[in-house]
């Protein structure tokens, strides 16, 4: 269930000749629950320029909270789910998605065997491109303060102490800690960063209560001592937000966002002209980098008719066509379609596929242990308890819900 980090980076530098739109007529109804930045705008709004369909779609940051209460009725609220590595887990889990194979076969034999995700052997998912969280920094801040890029954490902490010396700004870095889903995936972006298993090999227990889990949070926790003090609430919008405004120099952030970071609207000059982006960060002594490489796709629901089914397929086809890239979109996502020339706004993914970066897991149980690390790692970072304890409480929330699921007895 993945593509091969080979195959990314040959798609992510090889320009290639685009071919033609996919002929977009159909009959039934299309509704779209997806995240809501620039590249699925432009996936969703090409889905809804075919004719003869009844259209919709719910683009936000809450997508996780909703598809799979969604899709879950009979029929489907939602006709397809644009997922990533970690969500299509619990659509697959909760059996709201259906294979993809007759589909494909009938309407899709334009689709590159690369973008086809597979799933014990069944088609569940159309990727459309890949993501990787990189650093994101201020060029003309880090020369006021005669320092290089950073390269590594320890790096962006000395980086960070520099520029509040200096009195440039009180809370330099940014990032998505958001307690819940941003924050989990931070500390998964570390703990792969020290060479950290998640789990006992060929089994679902846990393991991150040991030394790569402490040095984890640690890094974490040393990090937030230069954010804003509201960092508990900044998800990717909020950290994006603080960043246009001038109060960060250093960020762990998307690359599907940094298109945003690097245009003209949103911000003053001395931002957007000097917001640069980099590879990925390491921390430690492991090599590793602190990141997941990720892909985004759609998929379609299982608990609507076959005429509805055959709709969402054509138009999301549509909307992940080579047609779709222009100048306007390029640079919007590292795209895996045929076509693609990547920008330099997309120099921190290719980066960071360059560097190997580790896709996020894609076990069953997986998103269990996500949702255990969201829920209990914001008390250590606010000081009330030890970093062991937080590990331990970690393990317990999600040991009890595996169980609960069938994945340990």
């Amino acid at each position: 269930m993945n593509i091969l980090k080979s195959a990314l980076l040959g798609t992510a530098v090889a320009a290639l000749t685009a071919t033609g739109a996919l002929a977009c007529e159909a009959t039934g109804r299309v509704s779209i629950i997806g995240n809501e930045f620039p590249a699925i705008q432009t996936v969703a709004a090409n889905a809804g320029a075919c004719t003869g369909i009844d259209f919709s779609s719910n683009l936000t940051a809450d997508h996780q909270t909703l598809n799979v209460a969604g899709m879950s009725g009979n029929p489907a609220e939602y006709t397809t789910a644009i997922v990533a590595n970690s969500s299509i887990v619990a659509l697959i889990n909760e059996d709201v998605i259906r294979p993809l194979d007759d589909l494909v076969a009938t309407y899709g034999a334009d689709i590159p065997a690369r973008q086809l995700i597979t799933v014990d052997g069944q088609i569940m998912a159309v990727a459309f491109m890949a993501n990787a969280q990189h650093l994101v920094y201020r060029g003309d801040v880090l020369e006021q303060v005669g320092l290089d890029v950073p390269t590594s954490y320890e790096e962006v902490l000395a980086a960070a102490e520099a520029i509040r010396a200096a009195g440039i700004m009180e809370y330099p870095v940014g990032g998505a800690y958001a307690a819940g889903w941003n924050l989990a995936q931070e500390f998964i972006n570390m703990y792969i960063g020290t060479g950290g298993e998640f789990f006992v090999p060929g089994t679902a227990q846990v393991s991150i209560n040991n030394a790569q889990g402490v040095e984890a949070l640690e890094m974490m926790k040393a990090l937030t001592e230069y954010m804003n003090p509201d960092f508990l609430t900044h998800d990717s919008n909020a950290t994006s937000a603080e960043w246009e405004a001038g109060n960060v120099a250093l960020m762990n952030m998307w690359g599907s966002r940094t298109g945003v970071l690097m245009d003209a609207e949103g911000s003053e000059p001395v931002v957007y002209e000097n917001t640069m982006v980099s590879g990925p960060l390491t921390v430690g002594d492991s090599g590793t980098p602190a990141t997941t490489l990720w892909w985004d796709g759609w998929t379609v629901a299982k608990n609507i008719s076959d005429e509805d089914a055959a709709a969402t397929f054509i138009a999301m086809a549509n909307g992940v066509s080579p047609a779709i890239l222009d100048d306007a979109t390029m640079g919007q996502a590292v795209w895996l379609m045929e076509g693609y020339t990547p920008a330099p706004v997309n120099e921190g993914v290719l980066a960071s596929v360059a560097a190997g970066s580790t896709p996020y897991p894609m076990r069953p149980y997986q998103g269990l242990l996500h949702t255990a690390l969201g829920d209990n790692i914001a008390d250590f970072l606010q000081g009330n308890e030890s970093a062991e304890q937080a590990l331990a409480d970690i393990e317990a929330a999600y040991t009890a819900a595996a169980i609960e699921k069938g994945f340990l007895q």
